[in-house]
């Protein structure tokens, strides 16, 4: 029997009716249960063909096992080794290189020094720091949040040079970068699962969060809701995650990618609805039931390859002559390097 293990923390809804849902599925030789561990030993593999992991990003113990059951096969959603390595500002350059808009953006040094540093350790840094630089490049309207930050924990909405400095020196320790804030008409945050299915939901972060998820939301274009489909699978399948939330805020009729670091999304029934809650439990059975049936998947024992690099190729023995090898290279290359455009699952109240 192969096990689907669910990590959770204090969410209730969303886990429940995942574990539930899979097992009314009735798929022969899986079943799905909450996820149980103790002290890990490193020569056991846990006993789980999926885990769905909805808590190591707060706890670092549970980071560790998951990272422990990939070396022996697991598959773990989403991926351990990215969300580690990941941040918002390597997550903002790099969609900026994959053509997806994205506000100017820099990044700022800690405002207190990190805990065992002193001014010696700061000696690269540029003193005093050009902040002209800065508002000439974001503007005086923004956004200040932690590189590695989430759920709007230390972030602060500024609307000149004096609140900017006042949330600066709020910062702490922490590394905050600086976005420009666009004076959006229109936003969405969509739930990606797989890297191929989207969902659309009409929100408004202004909104308090039990009423963000937009009901009377009015009907966006089918243009644009085709470019934030691909927008959000074009991130998606960068960053490596299978499941994400990513939000966009329209202005001018052009869709900003503002988040996109979401691996554990909200799924609460109660904050995103209904309908919105049935679909994100549908999909991600479903994609779970599919990792199970593959597993176990046991990488090559290199750090680039739980970051889902392809496996190194021993050379051959002999050399291809260099005519037919550069026939198969040609043959090789793909047609288009764009995704291939799956069927749009916009939420409801847009047409």
């Amino acid at each position: 029997m192969k096990k689907i293990g669910v990590l959770f923390g204090a969410e209730n809804s969303f886990p429940s009716a995942l574990v539930e849902h899979i097992n009314a599925r009735n798929v022969e030789g899986i079943s799905a249960e909450f996820v149980e561990t103790g002290a890990a030993q490193l020569d056991k593999a846990p006993p789980y063909s999926v885990i769905l992991d909805r808590a190591s990003h707060s706890v670092p113990f549970y980071r560790a096992y998951l990272k422990h059951a990939a070396l022996y096969g697991t598959v773990v959603i989403n991926n351990p080794f990215w969300w580690s390595a990941d941040d918002k500002f390597f997550n903002y350059t790099l969609a900026a290189k994959l053509g997806v808009a994205v506000p100017p953006t820099v990044i700022l040094p800690h405002k207190q020094l990190p805990e065992g540093n002193t001014d010696r350790s700061m000696r690269n840094l540029q003193y005093p720091l050009d902040w002209d630089a800065v508002f000439a490049y974001v503007g005086e309207h923004g956004f200040m949040k932690p590189v590695d930050g989430g759920g709007w924990r230390d972030v602060h909405h500024v609307h000149n040079r004096d609140e900017f400095f006042r949330a600066y020196d709020q910062s702490r320790d922490l590394c905050m970068v600086y976005q420009k804030a666009v004076n959006f008409d229109q936003y969405f945050r969509c739930f990606v699962v797989g890297q191929k299915r989207v969902r659309i939901m009409p929100y408004d972060p202004r909104r308090p969060h039990a009423e963000r998820y937009l009901k009377d939301a009015a009907p966006a274009s089918r243009t644009l809701l085709r470019r934030i489909q691909r927008d959000a699978i074009t991130l998606c399948r960068a960053l490596g995650y299978d499941l994400n939330t990513v939000e966009f805020a329209v202005e001018n009729g052009i869709p900003y990618a503002i988040d996109f670091m979401n691996p554990a999304p909200d799924a609460d029934l109660h904050s995103i609805g209904q309908a919105n809650f049935d679909w994100i439990v549908s999909e991600v059975a479903h994609l779970a039931i599919a990792r199970a049936r593959t597993a176990p998947h046991v990488p090559e024992l290199r750090w680039s390859a739980f970051l889902g690099a392809p496996p190194v190729r021993p050379k051959s023995a002999k050399p291809a002559k260099k005519k037919l090898a550069a026939k198969k290279h040609v043959a090789a290359l793909p047609k288009s390097t764009l995704p291939a455009e799956p069927a749009l699952a916009a939420a409801p109240n847009q047409s």
